[in-house]
């Protein structure tokens, strides 16, 4: 709690109990910041925010309402300004690691965790929540809005949280939500065709998400996947220090020798003619890169590698990410939160290498966003799988039959069936599953609701699944 005149130059001294950027978040006591986006000008909903109970405003231009209104020039700077000082930012002593990518990000960020907290006191942030001190809170997106991230960190510094292992997305990075922070780590983990909806064009996709290795530290780390397309452009961004991995030559990291099993994979890491053999419970050679990354973290901060090495080893699945799921049935079961062609691929191609009957895979894709690769992703769903379900995932305002229309639209095959209901397609699956087959979950992993029209419904995968068996 603050004075308003102690957070900005002002003559106004209400006392104010928190900072929002959105209406609908506005509680009594909060200052409402009317940020300005690409297409939108928040100060046109002040009304609502100080119907909510907003006791000032900070905004460009003078509003005629009813509490204090404080104009400055530029309402974005001025608000990460604000937020430093509310929330203390001066005063921490946590080390940001931000990982960036359109697949893997997750995974990488909960590695990453899951091996930090074993020595010093770690968080993670990300679409799986909040985890710190083995407490998980829920959040509703991958990167929180900007108050809600000082907020978190003030919480965590408090706390003598020593590192923050935060999935940064490229919508965060388009409206700015880092700008102001600086890490002393950033992984790049893959960029391929997502978010266009937001971005418009790849160029804009990659650039956005190269924005995460210009906010590094002076004596920072960009630890790159040289083996990604875009590589060289976002190598262009770096201006600290350099590490790069993938299984080409002349990566500083070199995952070599990878063999992937049913339970696991193991590969080497080689780095300056030293081999770091890896032994992971994780499937898949996308899961050699993400644990490759993680472990440069810990190379890069000087830790017992012996130690790293031997937590790999025992390192716990990742919640909705290739997670194999036992209710006692004599299939096998995945849940998966691929949603990109990248994404399916690497999941449908690794599920392939394990010995088994049919590959069977339910799969839909989010409505109002990216029509064009649905194609693709249809396409990619059913050469890869024995048959495919197709059904709903995040329609928001469309059909799901169009949606589904637009998935089976570039291929020929015919393995496939719809049933736009998620909870009776999964149902189906389960019915048809026979010994030895593999049922693949996609697209949804742990998410906790579904965007139906403009409402977010509650539903989870697994919560379906459970309920199924039970």
């Amino acid at each position: 709690m603050m004075r308003l005149n102690e957070l900005i130059d002002c003559p106004y001294d209400n006392q104010i109990f928190g900072i929002k950027s959105d209406t609908r978040d506005v509680k009594a006591g909060d200052l409402f910041v009317a940020v300005k986006g690409f297409n939108v000008d928040h100060a046109d909903f002040v009304d609502d925010a100080i119907s909510r109970g907003a006791v000032a405003v900070i905004a460009e231009r003078e509003l005629d309402v009813a509490v204090p209104v404080v104009v400055v020039s530029d309402v974005n700077q001025s608000f990460y300004e604000i937020c430093a000082k509310f929330y203390h930012q001066a005063d921490w002593q946590m080390q940001l690691i931000g990982i960036t990518g359109t697949d893997g990000k997750t995974t990488t960020a909960t590695i990453l965790h899951d091996l930090l907290e074993e020595m010093y006191p770690c968080a993670y942030i990300g679409t799986n929540g909040i985890s710190f001190g083995g407490k998980m809170e829920a959040t509703s997106n991958t990167t929180p809005l900007t108050e809600f991230l000082y907020d978190y960190f003030d919480k965590l510094n408090r706390e003598k949280c020593q590192y923050v292992s935060l999935e940064v997305s490229s919508e965060a990075l388009l409206h700015h939500r880092v700008d102001a922070l600086r890490f002393r780590y950033a992984i790049l983990t893959n960029i391929s065709e997502d978010h266009l909806n937001y971005h418009k064009t790849i160029e804009n996709y990659v650039s956005a998400k190269a924005k995460l290795f210009t906010l590094l530290e002076e004596d920072g780390y960009a630890i790159l996947n040289s083996d990604d397309s875009h590589f060289t452009e976002v190598r262009a961004k770096v201006n600290a220090n350099l590490v790069t991995y993938g299984v080409n030559d002349d990566a500083s990291f070199q995952i070599k020798n990878v063999k992937c099993f049913d339970d696991g994979c193991h590969f080497d890491i080689v780095h300056n003619q030293e081999v770091f053999h890896i032994e992971s419970p994780l499937v898949g050679l996308y899961n050699a890169y993400n644990l490759t990354a993680a472990f440069i973290v810990c190379y890069l901060e000087q830790y017992d590698l012996n130690k790293v090495v031997s937590l790999i080893r025992e390192i716990k699945p990742i919640l909705g990410r290739g997670e194999f799921l036992d209710f006692g049935q004599n299939y096998k079961i995945v849940l998966d939160y691929a949603h990109t062609v990248n994404g399916i691929d690497n999941i449908l191609s690794t599920l392939n290498l394990i010995e088994h009957k049919r590959v069977i895979t339910v799969i839909g894709s989010a409505g109002g966003r990216e029509k064009e690769k649905r194609g693709s992703m249809g396409k990619v769903a059913l050469e890869k799988s024995d048959y495919v379900i197709f059904t709903m995932d995040d329609p928001r305002n469309e059909k799901v039959s169009d949606i589904i229309d637009d998935m089976v639209s570039s291929s020929t095959n015919t393995n496939y069936e719809r049933i736009e209901n998620r909870e009776e397609a999964i149902a189906k699956a389960f019915a048809m599953a026979e010994e030895g087959d593999i049922v693949a979950i996609l697209g949804k992993g742990r998410d906790h609701y579904m965007a139906i029209g403009n409402e977010r419904v509650e539903y989870c995968d697994y919560d379906v699944i459970q309920n199924y068996f039970e």
